[in-house]
């Protein structure tokens, strides 16, 4: 596949790995109410590592509007990269996002003439260009006083890209509803049964190999490793909690998916060419309306968004924006839930000073509710210690995260972080002591243990399956 080369890129394939682990300290001032929305203050880059341990896979739907690299100057933003550092600004953000999204995902790009093709050959390489959905155009204005070798530019682009192309569908694909039905009267509505198998093999995806056990008569079901799940352990628990895993009786047969009737999406299919209302004037007045002045420049429509979440999001999705700018997609959010009753969440990451008196206002003066948060002190300080403030909720994700990859559990059972593998990970509050393991919740098989201390013998932690990392040395590296 043909990759594109620049300046420094080899600093941008590594800039990931570099970042420093950052905590995310909580405004309780600048917050408005209760709800599980998230407002992050901060460089993008640091937000995104800092909220990946507790997010990764688990974003259905990712649109992002970035800096299009136009070389001119805005009140509230920048946009005069030189090319080379455009590319390297944008990619280790996109390979970040990349692993927020669920394998049935997809993220959504805003765009114009001037980096589009650039960025789609970055995301091919990011992304991987079987994943590619489609270059959305969209009508930005009716008629433009700016022209290209004399062409009218009215258009820019929505480019997307799914985690997984077999997993991922836009609203729109023509469905029948000839064999749903509901022979157990479950109160979500009419069901199917649907493969619950993805096509791939246990090679090319080893995440999604595993065994799942029916709760309910506690047999065991083996993954085919031809064909593997089609869901991640974490969602797969999650699904089987809720009922969505059709497991056979008397265990003759295999495990199915049950699709509500309610997943499926509209009878028109999405077409490339998305028409909106001029720019200029709808989303400017939106603000203007809010605010009661002009606050932003060139902000997108709330209904362009709206549409994207709408075809690319199901009633209960999560949403991410990591440049948030003027908090549209929050909006958008909010405006489609009141349209169908749906309870999607959002995380906004915007790093200007507006981004409180922006963002955050706007969200607050549409009715929205969410937590804000900045992104703050790393982690570790210079000399190698843990920063004193980190919560054991933080640390917990951070381990978790570190040592098996996935996304901290939903669940809190604190100082059991979670099992992983056949391994039970803990997190100790206090010095290792006989009297101290005695309190932990019980499990049969591998034990680690992540503490400050440890006063147990080698021997007892050998004899007890029990594993000891010391903090802070030993997740560091």
């Amino acid at each position: 596949m043909p990759t594109l080369d620049w300046e420094n890129k080899s600093d941008a394939l590594r800039a990931v790995k570099k970042i420093p682990y950052r905590l995310l300290e909580f405004d309780s001032v600048q917050s408005c109410g209760d709800d599980e929305n998230f407002i992050v203050q901060g460089d993008n880059l640091d937000a995104l590592n800092s909220l990946l341990p507790f997010y990764r896979g688990r974003v259905k739907c990712i649109y992002i509007d970035p800096p299009y690299n136009t070389h001119s100057a805005f009140e509230h933003y920048d946009d005069n990269f030189e090319h080379a550092e455009w590319l390297s600004m944008m990619y280790p953000r996109l390979e970040l996002l990349r692993d927020f999204l669920s394998d049935d995902g997809a993220i959504f790009i805003s765009i114009d003439d001037e980096e589009a093709h650039y960025l789609k050959v970055i995301c091919d390489e990011i992304f991987g260009r079987k994943n590619f959905v489609a270059q959305f155009n969209w009508r930005r204005r009716s008629g433009a006083n700016d022209a290209l070798n004399n062409v009218s530019l009215d258009h820019e682009y929505v480019i997307c890209y799914a985690k997984v192309i077999n997993n991922f569908s836009l609203n729109g694909v023509e469905k029948s509803f000839a064999n749903y039905a509901n022979p157990d009267n479950d109160p979500r509505g009419e069901w199917m049964k649907d493969n619950l198998t993805c096509g791939k093999t246990a090679t090319q995806r080893p995440n999604l190999f595993y065994p799942i056990t029916d709760p309910k008569t506690g047999i065991t079901y083996e993954c085919n490793p031809d064909h593997v799940w089609r869901f991640e352990r974490s969602r797969m628990q999650n699904l089987i909690v809720e009922g969505k895993i059709i497991f056979p009786p008397n265990g003759k047969g295999r495990p199915a998916y049950k699709r509500h009737r309610s997943e499926l999406r509209s009878e028109t299919k999405p077409f490339s060419s998305i028409i909106d209302t001029p720019l200029n004037t709808t989303a400017t007045r939106e603000l203007r309306e809010i605010f009661g002045r002009q606050v932003f420049d060139y902000p997108k429509t709330v209904n362009l968004i709206q549409q994207i979440v709408n075809q690319a999001t199901e009633k209960n999705s999560l949403v991410l924006d990591a440049f948030a700018g003027s908090g549209t997609t929050a909006h958008a959010v909010i405006n489609l839930n009141e349209t169908d009753g749906g309870a999607r969440k959002f995380i906004l990451i915007e790093e200007k000073e507006y981004c409180k008196t922006i963002t955050a206002e706007r969200v607050r003066r549409v009715g929205g509710s969410f937590k804000f948060f900045r992104v703050g002190a790393k982690l570790f300080d210079e000399t190698g210690a843990l920063n004193p403030s980190v919560t054991a909720r933080e640390l917990a994700a951070f381990i978790w995260f570190k040592f098996t990859g996935r996304a901290y559990p939903s669940e809190e059972n604190l100082p059991l972080i979670g099992i992983f593998e056949g391994a039970a990970y803990y997190l100790a509050s206090e010095p290792l002591t006989k009297k101290f393991l005695a309190t932990l919740p019980a499990y049969d098989g591998q034990k680690i243990i992540f503490g400050a201390t440890s006063r147990v013998s080698a021997d007892f932690l050998s004899a007890n399956k029990i594993i000891f990392k010391q903090l802070p040395s030993e997740i560091k590296a």
